[in-house]
């Protein structure tokens, strides 16, 4: 289908009465691009080679505008994957060899659960092409692998590279396990994680790892499944892998990439030009691919051209990478061809601490409208010096990055430097706040008048935004600490105490409270660091599974709300000590305690939605006890209590824990087999339950309402329940209990 630029391109070449071929020549882009925008196969070529055509067709004010309209209406602006979605990145079109090393992944990926290696480990230098190779196999094996191929990045060069847990929690999401169901413990995560992969026939690619120990725990087990792994290292430490160490491209190849990219016309005409540009390039792909754009860039200039101003030493800047000059050298002739705004773009992208970025961060960082910004991003990508995995996403390579990074400490100031750093810090935690108070009661959408270059108009578009940019906000809260700006980072903190549960297992939720209460405590508040160190102990235990270390930080903070005299953050500090103690079964009755004296606390401050939280923690604890009949006497009472209109509390939240009494009542009553009791409390529980899924919660209701509904012989209303029983329970970590559903409905008679 051809685009609206393209329409209207050929139709003002044709207007002005040039052939491609002239317009090439007066605009000094290339035919073959003009061409593919004319097709529609470019629907939206940057600012600069728009600018270009225009002032070649000798557009007036209004054609002009219109042209350049049309080519920004042609630019997708999709953000990349929801972080856990594991993507894999868009391939290059223009991949060139290695047909050795695919043939062998191939042949590995057709003998899967055979008694061979289901593991390919990917190694090279930086810069030859591993994650291309990856990608490019997992493109080629889709058929071989019908539950899924999914790609992780576990940032190996970074400073502090990807944890495993953290990794383990995006891969089990990517595979279908919603959040709440996702293990706290490690252990567990990595269980469930094998679990799942026995089933499946799925392909794993774990790019840029950095050393055995990050990645040992995410190779899929004996089985179906395979993986890909690519690292710097040769990862010997890994047993029963097959290793594929990448050597440079041979002199064919890399003149065939050259050609790929350039186009045969060209490359025809000056072959020996190229063959040089191969061996200035050092065979190496990523240089090659540079080398190849800038010259696709400049239809004027002939390989050999290119290559005597690369073999030019005093063109030649001080190496990189060990012994890479070549390297060097392609970024330095692109990096001298950019626009002065791409220029500042490519070195202000230094300072990002997240491994990609998008539009709204390069426009605050280079302080220029998201327009300009996106062409000077285009641009570097259009020269080799960004990629863009996903739409509207981008990120260096670890090698440029570096170039970047020299490029900004020569050209730019100390001062500069800082005030840009502190610029993007102070609007990442600025929007980080507002989208975090999306999920806190009271506040919502965010107040009136406020502006930004991001859309944060609904809950969904600010989770998504935290999700996405977690890393660049968290950089910069830890930057804040580092500064002493201690009130900002409680702020932070506060904002994102509602999120949190919605990304539970994020794997940063610890530091961040370890920030925010150890900033309370250097601000002398001593309120705070109780309602902060509360945070603490609940990411302690329901994030990472740290009871112990999670009870300690509770009752620190019950001993800071005694000092002030804070009976609701008394109340809130012991509740969290009775989550922490309710996870061990030999400390239940120390929970119960815990629970009872912050549900008092709690009352006696008026905190409606804290003291239901408290009350179903005391039926969590008696249940848990053995003790039925009490916990149905505390569920009446509360029930009771919670259903007064004078009552008060957030609706949505009062919903929720009237739907989580009744559904500990109805357990009550399975367990004492009072079976019309529990079918009929189960039933009133679940449209409340529903309004606010969460999958073990609401998949244990339906599995209870199946067994009564079983024994009072009630078997094709049965069925219905532990077929939804079983349907959200195989979403989460319940394995055990999806296996008892499915032989209870096994068991079931006939129809």
């Amino acid at each position: 289908m051809v685009s609206q630029f393209g329409l209207l391109l050929r139709r003002l070449r044709q207007d002005a009465k040039l052939t491609l071929e002239e317009l090439s020549a007066v605009s000094g882009v290339s035919a073959r691009a003009i061409s593919d925008m004319e097709r529609g196969h470019s629907r939206g070529p940057q600012r600069r080679t728009v600018d270009a055509l225009a002032d070649a067709l000798k557009l007036d004010g209004d054609r002009r505008t219109a042209l350049s309209d049309a080519a920004k209406a042609g630019r997708p602006r999709p953000t990349g994957p929801a972080p856990g979605s594991c993507e894999l990145p868009r391939g290059v079109g223009d991949f060139t060899g290695r047909c050795a090393e695919l043939r062998l992944l191939r042949r590995l990926a057709e003998h899967t659960g055979a008694p061979a290696a289901n593991v390919a480990t990917v190694s090279g230098a930086g810069g030859i092409g591993k994650t291309a190779l990856a990608v490019h196999a997992a493109g080629q094996l889709a058929g071989l692998f019908p539950d899924g191929r999914y790609y992780i990045d576990l940032r190996g060069m970074d400073a502090t590279p990807l944890p495993p847990a953290m990794a383990l929690s995006r891969l089990l999401k990517a595979l279908g396990v919603p959040e709440n169901g996702i293990p706290g413990d490690e252990e567990e995560r990595e269980g469930h994680y094998r679990a799942l992969l026995r089933e499946r026939r799925c392909l794993i690619v774990l790019d840029n790892v950095a050393h055995e120990s990050q990645v040992r725990p995410l190779l899929p087990p004996d089985g179906a499944a395979m993986a890909i792994v690519t690292s710097r290292r040769t990862l010997a430490g890994l047993e029963g892998v097959r290793q594929i160490p990448l050597a440079p491209l041979s002199g064919e190849e890399t003149v065939g990439l050259l050609r790929a990219i350039v186009g045969e016309e060209r490359s025809g005409s000056d072959a020996a030009g190229l063959t040089r540009l191969a061996q200035l390039s050092g065979r190496l792909p990523l240089a090659v691919r540079i080398v190849g754009n800038r010259l696709q860039s400049r239809p004027g200039w002939t390989p050999s051209q290119l290559a005597g101003r690369l073999d030019d030493e005093e063109r030649r800047l001080e190496s990189l990478a060990a012994g890479d000059l070549a390297v060097a050298a392609a970024f330095a002739l692109s990096y001298e061809q950019l626009s002065g705004a791409a220029r500042l773009v490519f070195r202000r992208l230094a300072l990002a601490a997240a491994p990609d970025f998008g539009i709204p961060l390069t426009a605050v960082l280079s302080e220029m409208e998201p327009d300009e910004a996106e062409d000077a991003l285009e641009e570097l990508v259009e020269l080799g010096l960004l990629q863009s995995p996903y739409l509207a996403r981008y990120r260096f390579h670890d090698l440029v990055r570096l170039y970047a990074r020299a490029q900004l400490a020569k050209e730019e100031s100390i001062e500069a430097q800082h005030g840009a750093r502190r610029r993007m810090e102070g609007w990442l935690l600025e929007v980080a706040v507002v989208a975090g108070r999306w999920f806190e009661p009271g506040y919502g959408e965010p107040p009136p008048g406020w502006r930004s270059l991001v859309e944060l108009g609904s809950r969904e578009e600010a989770g998504s935004w935290l999700r996405e940019e977690g890393t660049a906000w968290l950089e910069a809260l830890r930057s804040a600490a580092q500064q002493g700006e201690h009130a900002t980072v409680v702020e932070v903190a506060e904002s994102m105490h509602w999120f949190s549960d919605q990304w539970m297992f994020w794997g940063s939720w610890r530091e961040i409270f370890e920030l925010s209460s150890d900033a309370a405590r250097a601000m002398g508040d001593q309120l705070q660091e109780s309602v902060h160190l509360g945070y603490l102990s609940w990411a302690l235990v329901y994030c990472e599974a740290r009871m112990a270390e999670g009870l300690t930080a509770a009752l620190r903070a019950v001993e800071l709300a005694r000092a002030v005299r804070d009976e609701r953050q008394q109340g809130w500090a012991l509740l969290y000590a009775a989550w922490a103690d309710q996870q061990e079964p030999s400390r239940l009755e120390s929970a119960l305690e815990y629970a009872r004296q912050s549900a008092d606390l709690l009352r006696r401050a008026g905190d409606p939605e804290g003291y239901a939280q408290a009350m179903t923690t005391v039926m969590v604890s008696l249940g848990r006890l053995g003790r039925m009949e009490e916990l149905l006497r505390q569920g009446r009472a509360c029930l009771s209590t919670m259903r007064d209109p004078g009552y008060g509390g957030d609706p949505a939240i009062m919903t929720y824990s009237i739907g989580v009494a009744l559904n500990y009542m109805g357990t009550a009553y399975v367990r004492t087999e009072r079976w019309d009791e529990a079918i009929d409390t189960i039933r009133q529980a679940l449209p409340e339950l529903s309004a606010h899924p969460i999958a073990m919660v609401l998949g244990r209701a339906h599995r209870n309402l199946g067994v009564a509904l079983t024994k009072t012989g009630r078997f094709e209303e049965a069925r219905q329940a532990l077929e939804e029983a079983r349907r959200i329970l195989e979403t989460t970590s319940e394995t055990a209990i999806v296996a008892e559903v499915i032989q209870e409905l096994a068991d079931l008679p006939e129809r």
